[in-house]
């Protein structure tokens, strides 16, 4: 039956689900359990190593270099889709070239786009 093979996969999953969380519970109850406490009024602030806050100094930043990072990040994401593409192109049919060429297409509009309106431009 078909069935059987089904529920024995879903059995394992289960399984290895609850051997997973009960391994993760024990190993937060031992941390807590060994684990060396020693509290004091330094530790409690909500700075790390005992450092004490201090009043809210705000620097303001260009937004320029925001802008940037984001650039950076959509056209870095860009290579991660390239590659698997690059891949498969090989034993593909030709519907995956031309929905890349799109890709590629769209993605340089927004270069040409960001160029035109001076973001790529450090001043």
């Amino acid at each position: 039956m078909p069935l059987e093979g089904y529920a024995t996969d879903w059995i394992s999953v289960f399984l290895a689900a609850i051997v997973a969380i009960v391994g993760i519970a024990g190993m937060f109850i031992a941390s807590r359990l060994i684990a060396p406490r020693r509290p004091s009024k330094i530790k409690e602030t909500p700075y790390e190593s005992g450092i004490p806050p201090l009043p809210l100094n705000r620097a303001q930043f260009n937004v320029r270099y925001y802008i940037f990072a984001i650039l950076f990040l959509i056209f870095d994401v860009e290579a991660v889709f390239l590659f698997p593409w690059a891949l498969i192109f090989v034993d593909s049919v030709a519907y995956v070239f031309y929905a890349m060429v799109l890709f590629i297409f769209i993605l340089l509009f927004g270069v040409a786009y960001a160029w035109r309106k001076g973001v790529l431009e450090w001043r």
